[in-house]
């Protein structure tokens, strides 16, 4: 395709602390010739995620890091452009993970097809993709609420906040949302149907989070750490299971320890004598379990038990500064750049 122009965002430089507009590059270069078995993929959309700050690091990771000048990573949906493998046919919609660039060849590996009339296809990066599973897997898997037990979740109004919460509810738990700012706290209450909701901005956070809490914590998502973290802790009960998703408070922390008091040992005296179960999860480890999910979830959605928002972003060239807004909270739901129609 030698007369079209495959914009790229790479990655220029490592960031110290918060990501900054330099730390990103943008390029031109041209689109590939898919040979005999690839496929070249037209990107739609482009999912940013807090995981891929991570990314960004040169620090052992459970994923390798980005490459300086290599394109920065991320789910996509595509449309094939043009076939030359067996199973794929131009216009076919896709799932893929093709970074933050407006073409990109593929073998086919890793590559799920996508029905536009069964949901809208902007859904396989949010409710219906990664943040979903992870959320469906994690509260399922880990947190195993109960009906009756009460489930608090940080980030409430994000992707995988938002549907922690309402599958709690659907299973019979109820469902404590946190959330920062009066207008994500009434997303989360009232079109999401949270029981309670808390705003971590709140001077009397903690005892705002008590009140609403009165029989304990039975299940704590951790998508936040920080002050959070301390509000939860003490309110956890006997037994309580905590999966571990994200520390977004701390993804931005230099690598020395935070300042303050070593507090490892307070939390490890009560991880013993409550018998907490706290475990970290990549969504990847329950891969088998997928279908289950998108089955399950599918009907969840067409009898309206789980709702969504995104928060759509025009243009390939934003997602540098969409993306530092997401590390800062600025964002409202599913974070998705379009890259074109």
């Amino acid at each position: 395709m030698p007369d079209l122009q495959n914009q790229q965002i790479l990655l220029a430089s490592r960031p110290t602390g918060m990501p900054v507009p330099e730390n990103f590059r943008i390029v031109q270069t041209p689109v590939p010739e898919p040979a005999n078995g690839q496929l070249l993929l037209e990107i739609l959309y482009l999912s940013l995620d807090p995981y891929m700050r991570g990314r960004m690091d040169d620090a052992k990771s459970y994923a390798k890091p980005v490459d300086i000048g290599g394109v920065m990573e991320g789910g996509t949906v595509a449309r094939v452009l043009t076939s030359k493998h067996p199973d794929y046919t131009t216009g076919d919609i896709v799932l893929s993970h093709s970074g933050w660039q407006r073409y990109a060849l593929s073998d086919g590996e890793n590559l799920r097809k996508l029905d536009p009339a069964l949901a809208p296809i902007s859904t396989a990066l949010g409710v219906l993709g990664m943040p979903g599973f992870t959320a469906w897997a994690g509260l399922l898997q880990i947190g195993q609420p109960k009906p009756g037990e009460t489930v608090v979740v940080a980030a409430a109004s994000g992707a995988v906040g938002s549907a922690v919460g309402q599958i709690a509810r659907i299973k019979g738990a109820r469902a404590v949302g946190i959330a920062g700012g009066p207008e994500k706290c009434a997303f989360v209450r009232d079109e999401l149907g949270f029981d309670a909701v808390i705003d971590h901005r709140a001077p009397d956070f903690a005892q705002q989070l008590a009140d609403a809490c009165p029989k304990g914590i039975d299940v704590y998502f951790e998508n936040v750490g920080g002050q959070v973290w301390d509000a939860v802790f003490p309110l956890l009960n006997d037994f309580a299971r905590i999966p571990v998703c994200g520390l977004i408070s701390q993804y931005n922390a230099l690598p020395q320890a935070a300042p303050g008091a070593d507090k490892l040992a307070l939390v490890m005296r009560d991880v013993l004598k409550k018998s907490l179960t706290i475990r970290g999860f990549i969504q990847r480890e329950f891969a088998a379990l997928r279908p289950d999910f998108l089955r399950e979830a599918g009907l969840w959605i067409e009898d309206g038990r789980l709702r969504y928002r995104e928060d759509i972003v025009d243009g390939l060239e934003r997602a540098p500064a969409a993306f530092i807004d997401l590390l800062q909270g600025r964002n409202f739901g599913k974070l998705v750049i379009k890259v074109a129609d």
